[in-house]
């Protein structure tokens, strides 16, 4: 009986609607894409399961607070009760970044984007660990996958423009 409450109170929006992704592909500016990319992570982090909401607001306030381990250990039980919950895996992802737990946050990463390919949080992640690695090509293709889903993405563009600067001109 128990197990099956759980089972059923941890039912997952399916994420966000199409419609928020083609209102941001048409944003004429980053002012105008702001509040289409709110709503997209408000959809990320919206779940049918008060059980998730709650643990992933207690991980998120931990995580504000500075307290990473704990924070940790929140998202680690989001990810054990709904192992197919993207953003669960996104949020964890910057607290191993924030630890320089490059390794962790990288498979997070790829579970998130493997989950929801168009997460464009995730991919401005990706980028981020790339380019600290010195895998500046690769960080350049993830941010060029942030502006795929989010064109109006000042950081991404900035990044890529910085990367090309500072790989132009070296050899192969």
């Amino acid at each position: 009986m128990i197990s099956s409450l759980i089972a059923a109170s941890v039912l997952l929006a399916a994420g966000p609607p199409d419609h928020l992704f083609e209102d941001l592909q048409n944003a004429p500016s980053p002012e105008a894409a702001e509040p289409i990319a709110e709503d997209i992570w408000a959809s990320w982090l919206e779940g049918d399961s008060a059980v998730i909401e709650v643990i992933m607001k207690r991980a998120m306030e931990a995580q504000g607070a500075g307290a990473l381990d704990t924070a940790l250990e929140f998202y680690d039980q989001a990810i054990l009760i709904a192992p197919d919950y993207a953003e669960a895996y996104n949020r964890r992802a910057t607290v191993f970044l924030a630890q320089d737990k490059l390794d962790e946050a990288l498979l997070d990463l790829n579970e998130a984007l493997r989950l929801e390919p168009r997460h464009f949080g995730a991919w401005m992640g990706m980028g981020i660990i790339l380019e600290e690695l010195g895998a500046e090509e690769e960080a350049i293709r993830a941010f060029e996958k942030v502006l795929e889903y989010h064109p109006q993405s000042r950081t991404a563009r900035d990044a890529i423009a910085r990367l090309r600067k500072e790989t132009l001109g070296r050899g192969i």
